[in-house]
């Protein structure tokens, strides 16, 4: 059973920059499918961005890409969203999800989540 706890979440203004961070405890493996899912008020949910635990397999959402990179520090057991250029559209409860492989392109379909870190970006 893999628990995950994410923070990093707070208030900037457009062009600010955050880090999330998501601890991961529990039995893992390499290629296990770890993901950033956001949900803004009133949206669906959107995979921001995903990489499987061991490294690779990188995707990220069009909406984000090149101002979010997903990283995953292994010694820590933590996966990171540093999230640069923040504009009020990524304002959301961003999550952080895991799942085996073969990952989820459905957000719903991931079957451990945290509790989720809330992100506002103010123009």
């Amino acid at each position: 059973q893999v628990h995950l706890v994410e923070s990093g979440g707070g208030s900037v203004q457009t062009g600010g920059s955050l880090r999330l961070s998501c601890v991961v405890s529990g039995s893992t493996k390499s290629n296990d499918c770890m993901a950033w899912i956001r949900q803004a008020p009133g949206k669906e949910r959107e995979i921001v961005a995903r990489s499987w635990y061991g490294g690779g397999n990188t995707f990220y959402a069009d909406s984000v890409k090149g101002r979010f990179t997903i990283s995953i520090d292994n010694a820590k057991n933590t996966v990171y969203l540093q999230m640069n250029s923040l504009r009020p559209e990524d304002t959301a409860m961003y999550y952080c999800a895991a799942d085996r492989p073969p990952c989820p392109w459905v957000p719903d379909e991931y079957d451990t989540w945290g509790q989720g870190t809330q992100v506002a970006v103010s123009s």
